[in-house]
């Protein structure tokens, strides 16, 4: 462990600090679970989207029509508040003679949003790891996100979904296909 590891000690001072006495019967035991929460919450730090983005042939070589798969969790903090933000994800692409097991896609968003993020950032790197990886023709991604940091201070509007997309290679010009996978990606 490094010197500047965050350990359970430092949840215990938190708790003190906050006007809580952290030896009480309900918080016991919350630096240890807030502790193991937050090494499993940024767990994406250790994780290579390389690996998570094995491609194959098998059945992609004649494809060439958008993949696309709705409603992918999304659960991450911003790292402006560490306050929790979740919702859903949408991500297409057009395979070019490589594809990917549906769950990796699953996999790449969990990978990138167990990190301290910001949605915008979020988005394109989920679209930059797919075409560097996987080399298509075209990916697009779309974020649907409530962001407690709105909801629950400041301007405390709940509900409030943020959306954000990025559309690359073949999605950007290519007006017919954007068309398409923004249909795609619509919820019903």
């Amino acid at each position: 462990m490094s010197e500047q590891a965050f350990t359970e000690q430092d949840w215990r001072r938190f708790l003190v600090s906050l006007g809580e006495d952290p030896d009480r019967s309900g918080l016991a035991d919350t630096p240890t679970r807030v502790a193991k929460a937050w090494k499993h919450w940024t767990s994406g730090y250790g994780q290579d989207p390389a690996e998570l983005l094995k491609a194959f042939d098998d059945g992609a070589e004649e494809y060439n029509e958008l993949i696309v798969v709705r409603n992918i969790p999304v659960y991450s903090h911003c790292e402006h508040h560490l306050a929790p933000f979740f919702g859903k994800a949408i991500i297409g692409y057009v395979p070019n003679g490589k594809i990917v097991g549906l769950s990796k896609l699953t996999r790449l968003v969990d990978c990138f949003a167990k990190r301290l993020q910001v949605q915008e950032r979020l988005t394109i790197q989920i679209a930059n790891a797919l075409m560097t990886h996987l080399e298509p023709k075209a990916v697009g991604v779309v974020l649907r996100c409530r962001h407690m940091c709105m909801e629950s201070r400041g301007i405390r509007s709940p509900g409030e979904e943020t959306v954000t997309s990025s559309m690359l290679g073949e999605l950007q010009p290519n007006l017919g296909m954007r068309t398409e996978f923004l249909a795609l990606a619509r919820e019903d």
